[in-house]
């Protein structure tokens, strides 16, 4: 499954995190270091408490690193300000999330232009490209559908959408199967892998599931806060 092309998307260069809390000081990771050419698609695999959901904070640049840096496209962000990290997000990243968190009062359509509204782009063509986005999901039936009437599948490809909806280099999934039956699973994890086969977007999933792996390009194993091994196939 590995590409071609030898551009990183993402490189993680070095990075730690530290909390600390009195005089208790937690390394929830230790000099991480990888990287991710464009379109492939990345597990981070580990146990409860093994420090993957801070990676993928960390390289959602939700939170910083204490040491190291992150790059996406070759952008350094970990001296980013907020508001620089804010609109960074806003136009290089899309997020899948294990609960959905679609917002129940909207219909399909605009749960996915959601992330267009902070750009400059007219509502007509913030729901042009939500639309066009549910059809090629399959979705082109449920457009005015809210969350409520859409099964467990349906909804994570409307999140799966909204991900996309702006066009982003890096999609970060956090258990995104998890609230999932395993055919709406297995059918989730085939449409990340149509996506990052194109070449256009990267994408990473932290994941307990070791049969979701079986997708992935390369599979990143973490325990207590260090890569113990990185597997590419």
């Amino acid at each position: 499954m590995t590409k071609s092309n030898t551009s990183f998307a993402v490189k993680a260069d070095n990075i730690s995190k530290i909390y600390k809390s009195g005089n208790i000081t937690v390394n929830a990771l230790q000099n991480i270091s990888f990287t991710l050419k464009k379109g492939d698609f990345a597990a981070i695999v580990g146990p409860s408490g093994s420090g993957k959901s801070t990676l993928m904070n960390v390289l959602g640049t939700i939170d910083k690193p204490s040491h190291g840096e992150i790059y996406i496209d070759g952008i350094p962000t970990a001296k980013m300000n907020g508001d620089e990290l804010a609109e960074f997000r806003n136009k290089k990243l899309g997020f899948v999330f294990q609960a959905f968190n679609l917002i129940t009062g909207l219909d399909a359509a605009h749960n996915v232009a959601l992330p267009l509204f902070n750009m400059p782009v007219s509502e007509s063509e913030r729901l042009d490209r939500a639309a066009k986005l549910l059809e090629r999901l399959g979705l082109g039936h449920r457009l005015k559908q809210k969350p409520t009437q859409l099964s467990g599948g349906e909804q994570q490809r409307v999140a799966v959408a909204r991900a996309l909806v702006n066009n982003p280099s890096l999609i970060l999934a956090d258990e995104p199967t998890g609230n999932l039956d395993t055919k709406s699973g297995e059918e989730v994890m085939k449409l990340f892998r149509e996506i990052s086969s194109t070449g256009n977007v990267t994408l990473v999933m932290v994941t307990h599931n070791p049969d979701t792996t079986k997708y992935c390009d390369k599979i990143i194993y973490i325990k207590d806060g260090k890569m113990e091994k990185e597997v590419v196939q």
